[in-house]
């Protein structure tokens, strides 16, 4: 009791004459000493947490800081070739049988002597073992197949046209909810075997288990049949190397441009005398001077409004809107497209101001068919005072060029134009790459 008055009288007493020291005998009071509060009565209590980062300690809080701002900036895709990247996705079936094969040759743990505790050992481990061998490759999927917002803005139009508006996403959603799912009834089939308490409850349960994710599996399994199919579909498509020079050639459909494709390039597209025999974005090759430069084959463009366009007009739009590229624009004034030459001036003149920035030439197809007097379809407005149409209608664009591929006229001259093109593109390329070098070393 006088210990702890003593104590009490200390801490009231003035500061000047109070300090309190630790010796073994108990607190003693020393008159003439200053005394300073020790720190349990500070109230500037450290509040920081540390972690040890790479043999450094780092507060808490900065780390947490630095995984946020990896969140909100993922990897970016840089250029193209996205599509070759993509996993190989086995058929559902085959995933299937082969996680059976493997779960059903788990054995139980080694030194188990109790016949009821080595078959729930064994039911639980075989569980386990099937709903990993499943999850696993559905994991790998959903985490490799790219995300499409982080894609280059020409492999982002190639899956929403060529699979539709949110199917890409949607496929991947679902293969992903399929493996939470999986798991979850692993887990818990897995759970229940563990629990049983003889040999024939756990054998029972190991049995109704692997049949109750099998069954979850197939009913929603055709999901990794079409993440299969858009896996394929997607590396079919054609490799553009944004570095190479590419010519476009566009233009109304069955006006000839897989016939100049197939005279120019490598590229051999289908020929027929039909709209639209271009189904996708067909891609071409030229070797000039011991150089590489690439051609693309689009589907035709009618006359309507971009918000009318089908999808296979609108890959066309995609490639030169992404693409680089410069632009080989085929006219048909002969009335064999299908196109009057009228509607393909109306389009003409909306590609040529939409995408004006594009290197570009004119060419007139079919010369071998030209009339002297200009093609006039039953409903063309014959209007005298329009002298661009009228013009249009008998020659084409100013300064386009007349070629036939089954006559060979004026093919030479093409392929001479065409080259000159696509090393002015080989030019611009280079300066381009330069500026942005030299722009990066100034940063």
């Amino acid at each position: 009791m006088s210990r702890a008055c003593s104590l009490f009288q200390l801490w009231h007493s003035p500061p000047d004459t109070r300090l309190l020291l630790s010796i073994t005998k108990g607190p003693y009071l020393i008159p003439s000493a200053r005394s300073y509060p020790g720190l349990c009565f500070c109230k500037g209590l450290q509040t920081s947490t540390y972690e040890v980062v790479k043999g450094s300690y780092v507060p808490t809080s900065q780390i947490k800081q630095e995984s946020k701002t990896e969140e909100k900036s993922p990897e970016i895709l840089e250029g193209v070739g996205a599509f070759q990247k993509l996993p190989m996705v086995m058929p559902s079936v085959d995933i299937l049988y082969s996680a059976l094969r493997k779960a059903k040759k788990v054995a139980p743990t080694k030194g188990i002597a109790n016949i009821a505790k080595r078959e729930r050992n064994r039911g639980a481990k075989q569980l386990d073992a099937l709903m990993k061998e499943i999850a696993v490759p559905l994991r790998t999927y959903s985490e490799n197949f790219p995300n499409k917002k982080y894609l280059h803005p020409y492999e982002r139009s190639l899956i929403e046209l060529t699979l539709g508006d949110g199917n890409y996403e949607q496929v991947l959603g679902k293969v992903d909810a399929l493996r939470k799912k999986v798991v979850s009834v692993g887990k818990e089939h897995a759970s229940l075997c563990a629990k049983s308490t003889s040999k024939k409850e756990a054998e029972t349960r190991l049995s109704e288990g692997l049949k109750k994710v099998e069954e979850t599996y197939i009913r929603q399994g055709k999901y990794v049949d079409d993440l299969l199919h858009i896996a394929k579909t997607l590396r079919a498509m054609p490799v553009v190397d944004l570095e190479t020079p590419t010519l476009c050639l566009v233009g109304a459909p069955n006006v000839g441009k897989s016939s100049l494709v197939r005279i120019l390039s490598t590229g051999k597209p289908e020929v027929c005398n039909y709209p639209f025999t271009t189904r996708g974005i067909l891609m071409g090759h030229i070797i000039l001077n011991h150089e590489t430069f690439q051609v693309t084959d689009t589907p035709g463009l009618l006359k309507r409004c971009d918000e009318d366009r089908n999808n296979l007009e609108k890959l066309t739009l995609a490639v030169l809107s992404h693409l680089p590229t410069a632009v080989l624009y085929v006219h048909d004034l002969s009335g064999e497209c299908g196109t009057s030459p009228t509607d393909q001036f109306v389009i003409y003149n909306e590609i040529k101001e939409k995408f004006g920035d594009h290197l570009w030439l004119d060419v007139v197809s079919k010369c071998d068919l030209l009339q002297e007097s200009p093609v006039l379809f039953a409903t063309d407005n014959d209007d005298d005072n329009d002298l661009d149409l009228a013009r249009y209608r008998k020659l084409g664009p100013e300064g386009a060029l007349h070629v036939s591929v089954k006559n060979e006229v004026g093919l030479p001259e093409l392929k001479r134009r065409v080259h000159e093109l696509l090393n002015t593109q080989m030019t611009r390329i280079q300066s381009l790459e330069t500026n942005q070098e030299t722009l990066q070393v100034l940063t």
